[in-house]
């Protein structure tokens, strides 16, 4: 990939905080080297995480009154239609009710080609921990829609890959998977490693077959040897909190980064911690974790395999807040570059 992604280009993660889908796509297109369409949570219930990528599923209920989905196996064939309709390389779309700002970010680079461009999924495995049946029973850990499951947000990705691909030869595709960072406590003791691991690798496939690059989004700690097994090609990582968990892996990082993977450092914070950080402070904190990691790893395969993110989404910031992420990634890439 390095003939694809220059060391230290920036790019976000999915949401922002506007309700304007203009606005929020043209500060992606002036800030970021590596433009994204943005989710907008603030303006629809449907442009939340987990709901964005629903629409399709059988079974599946909304009320935006409560802001909440659920699943209800009612007796329908809602299911067997699903199975007729959705085969191997099937493409299902995100409508604009569920993703206005894929579909005005698309009207406003129409007849532009880029470098790269970046779109993202929710992980099979927050999607699946995050939703629950009518008996509060999380989707996970029915076996059948689990699967459906799998099989409705790689068709999503096959789709949004089709449609990126007009405007550039190469499309990033980051799986937003925050669960991993809960995966192991007593919450989820039912979680069997080895089934997160097929469906990571499941959508990873997905994602190459349809001439994507596959990346995977993690804003806490994760079983990062796990998540390389993967073979995801980039790592996005929360650098600003969670260095640590992912450093104490270095063999395994060299490893990666040896056979092409990228890092993606989301060292900006998108928590509260942006109000009481300066550029000064991001360098530092940037220079520091790098010196960690050149002691096991040589530098200039670390800095060759560089991409500079938020270490999350900033759907839950102001606009003003938003704004400063943003400039902060760009003078930190401006000073190390």
């Amino acid at each position: 990939m390095s003939e694809i992604i220059n060391p230290f280009s920036t790019t976000g993660i999915g949401s922002l905080p506007h309700r304007n889908p203009e606005e929020a796509c043209e500060l992606i297109l002036r800030t970021f080297d590596i433009p994204f369409w943005p989710q907008l949570p603030k303006r629809s219930f449907r442009e939340s995480m987990i709901i964005q990528y629903s629409e399709g599923m059988p079974y599946i209920r909304t009320s935006e009154k409560e802001q909440e989905a659920w699943i209800i196996r009612d007796g329908s064939d809602e299911l067997e239609r699903f199975y007729e309709s959705c085969e191997e390389n099937t493409k299902i779309a995100i409508s604009e009710d569920y993703a206005m700002g894929l579909h005005i970010f698309l009207r406003m680079i129409k007849g532009r080609m880029f470098r790269i461009l970046k779109g993202h999924v929710t992980g099979p495995l927050t999607f699946t921990l995050g939703l629950k049946d009518n008996y509060g029973r999380l989707v996970y850990f029915d076996e059948e829609m689990r699967e459906i499951s799998s099989m409705l947000l790689k068709a999503k990705v096959r789709w949004q890959i089709d449609l990126l691909k007009q405007h550039s030869d190469n499309v990033i595709i980051f799986i937003d998977e925050p669960i991993l960072s809960a995966i192991g406590s007593s919450s989820y003791l039912g979680v069997d490693s080895e089934e997160v691991l097929r469906l990571l690798k499941d959508m990873v496939s997905a994602i190459e077959e349809a001439g994507g690059i596959s990346g995977i989004h993690c804003c806490g700690r994760a079983d990062w040897p796990l998540v390389i097994k993967s073979g995801a090609r980039i790592l996005n990582f929360d650098a600003f909190e969670y260095f640590d968990t992912l450093a104490i892996y270095h063999e395994d990082i060299k490893s990666f980064l040896k056979n092409g993977g990228y890092l993606a450092w989301g060292i900006v914070p998108t928590s509260d911690a942006i109000n009481s950080v300066d550029d000064k402070y991001i360098n530092e904190l940037m220079d520091d974790h790098l010196k960690k990691l050149y002691e096991h790893i040589p530098s200039e395969l670390v800095n060759s395999q560089i991409l500079i993110t938020p270490s999350c989404g900033t759907g839950s910031r102001s606009i003003e807040e938003t704004i400063k992420v943003f400039q902060l990634v760009m003078r930190l890439k401006e000073a190390m570059v």
